[in-house]
């Protein structure tokens, strides 16, 4: 083992790669194959640093204190020096005109330029904006803002050729400066240094155990609700036998429905966009026909019904249909690590790329998988499972009718079926949008994923569904009333705010939006300030626990297990919320700090 000079947690002073600047860090780490010291600055900023760029504070103490004593001399010399006694009189008269017409100069362009000043700072906080977990800006409003900012760019030229800025400018100046230098830096570390440092969900054992925990938990909760009593403390419930949990029949419906969608998917419908940059700066392109795949699933549905096809059959083989489903995860999932261990190293996922098998499988190795031009990722981020989600709904509401024997569904049930299908078809009208999630950007295609949107999200989100066609529950219009407004409020704020930040996003220069401010940051783009993002960190998340409230409260009380839904959201969501503000402050630095004192509050307003 090399021999290491410099200990962990020792503060130290490190040189900026390109520089003579030298600033106080701390050492976090030390990489014993790369030879790389992971130092930590006072804004939260870590960099990989060689031996060479770093030196011990007493070094730097001696320098400043051999410095500091022969400044004196130095000055008095050059204070001799400035003095020039043997001067005629006239060229001292000649020089004191001269330099009474430059005062004039002077007085007369800080007065020309004190408006432009305050039009200056305007612009400043108007820049283009990236949400806090936002992606980077299009060309369009990089054009914009040089356009916009042109006639300001005259105005720095003077202040700075007259000496005419105050100390504060000059101080945020050099703090936005700092900012560009670490985000620089920041980026030439990523590409050197490409493997995943930071693991989480607790890292190799905490994935490990969430392989099996998982599949667990949602039999676990179907299984809950098929009994007559559904408490909690019935555990565990009666397990069934382990040849009734497979049946080759529900697999081939399972990949009839599967391939139905993917063949959907590639229809040359709709229109075709582009991606975000990838880390070599090239972009994927992305068919956005989410909407025309649910109307055609929606047709042929229909046409299966017309035909007297039973769809509680979904109903009788719910559980068969998630062992089936969770198993098909599981056989996608080994395929995407066994072919992303040739993909190549700029095909990766930044948070997947940990060099630990079990870690990069659970949390996906490359980032977007595609055979051919068909994305992997991208298509069961939204079809087989969202669209599955619905249509197990519907197979939930007739079941409750047959069994029932109702000639109507309930009030509960045909609430539980509007709020979602409204939240599903939301998110296929905004399909563009889930392009800038950092499901897309950021996390690989592995386990994690593959499990959520196939298992997960249809089997698990159509709990409340699930629940009532055993346990009926009748609610007064009143009360049906009030849920309604609830979820609606929590709709508005998720689709206003979400709405917000795209638009903003794609159009910096829409006369809508002048309202909004922003803070710029070192990475180009800006941190709303002002609207729903003014109000709290992440108003979109707030409008999803809101709405997944109202889609529990049809259930009633007599149980918790329909809540479970609503406490798993805001697990989640406090989760992606916590490494968002880790992500953000490691982006942006003072900028995020500056931010956080802006709007303090993160997802629930003076709560939290």
């Amino acid at each position: 083992m090399p021999n290491r000079k410099y200990a962990d947690g020792e503060v130290v002073m490190g040189r900026w790669p390109g520089s003579v600047l030298y600033y106080e860090v701390q050492v976090t780490s030390y990489d014993d194959a790369t030879h790389l010291y992971t130092v930590k600055y006072k804004d939260g900023t870590e960099l990989a640093l060689k031996e060479s760029d770093i030196r011990s504070q007493s070094s730097f103490k001696q320098r400043k204190s051999q410095s500091s004593s022969s400044s004196p001399s130095r000055r008095s010399t050059s204070r001799s020096r400035s003095r020039s006694p043997g001067r005629p009189a006239k060229g001292r008269r000649r020089s004191s005109s001269h330099s009474r017409e430059h005062k004039d100069d002077k007085k007369k362009i800080i007065q020309e330029t004190t408006s432009a000043l305050q039009k200056l700072s305007e612009n400043n906080t108007r820049r283009y904006n990236g949400e806090p977990d936002s992606t980077d800006s299009n060309d369009t409003s990089s054009k914009f803002l040089e356009q916009k900012l042109k006639p300001d760019l005259e105005v720095e030229r003077v202040l700075d050729q007259y000496s005419l800025r105050s100390r504060r400018e000059e101080k945020k100046k050099e703090e936005i400066y700092s900012e560009k230098k670490i985000f620089e830096t920041i980026k030439t570390t990523e590409k050197l240094s490409p493997k995943t440092k930071e693991l989480e969900f607790g890292g190799r054992f905490g994935t490990f155990l969430l392989i099996f925990f998982l599949p667990a938990t949602v039999m676990y909760l179907l299984l809950m609700c098929k009994q007559d009593d559904p408490s909690l403390m019935n555990f565990p419930p009666p397990l069934p036998a382990l040849e009734s949990l497979w049946e080759a029949k529900v697999f081939g419906v399972f990949l009839l429905w599967f391939f139905f969608q993917a063949l959907f998917y590639l229809l040359p419908i709709g229109k075709v966009v582009e991606g975000l940059p990838l880390s070599n700066g090239r972009k994927l392109q992305y068919r956005i026909n989410g909407f025309y795949a649910f109307v055609l699933t929606a047709a042929a549905i229909g046409t299966l019904l017309y035909f007297q096809f039973e769809l509680q059959y979904l109903y009788d083989h719910f559980v068969q249909f998630a062992v089936s489903a969770a198993a098909f995860s599981m056989a996608l999932s080994i395929y995407l690590y066994i072919r992303s261990l040739k993909a190549p190293e700029e095909d990766l996922a930044p948070g997947g790329n940990s060099g630990y098998l079990v870690y990069d499988f659970f949390t996906g190795h490359e980032l977007n998988p595609r055979i051919g031009s068909f994305d992997l990722k991208y298509f069961c981020e939204l079809r087989p499972g969202l669209m599955g989600w619905v249509v197990i709904n519907l197979a939930m509401l007739l079941a409750e009718m047959k069994i029932h024997n109702q000639s109507m569904p309930s009030l509960s049930m045909i609430l539980v079926n509007s709020f979602q299908l409204l939240y599903v078809v939301d998110a296929l009208w905004n399909e563009e949008a889930v392009l800038t999630t950092m499901d897309i950007t950021h996390d690989g295609f592995g386990f994690m994923l593959a499990f959520g949107d196939l298992v997960w999200v249809p089997f698990v989100y159509s709990l409340q569904a699930y629940y009532l066609v055993g346990h009926p529950i009748a609610i007064s219009w009143p009360v049906a009333a009030a849920i309604t407004i609830l979820n609606c409020i929590g709709y508005y704020i998720f689709r206003s705010a979400n709405s917000q930040k795209n638009n903003f996003r794609r159009n910096p220069a829409d006369p809508k939006l002048s309202y909004l401010k922003v803070i710029p940051t070192a990475t180009g783009k800006g941190l709303l300030v002002t609207g729903w993002w003014g109000f709290v960190r992440h108003p979109n998340y707030l409008g999803d626990i809101i709405m997944a409230l109202a889609w529990s409260l049809p259930c009633g009380f007599n149980h918790v297990l329909p809540y479970f839904y609503v406490i798993y959201f805001i697990c989640l969501l406090v989760h992606r919320e916590a490494r968002d503000e880790h992500h953000c402050k490691k982006k942006y630095g003072l900028a995020w700090e500056r931010y956080c004192q802006r709007v303090p509050y993160r997802i629930f307003p003076y709560i939290y």
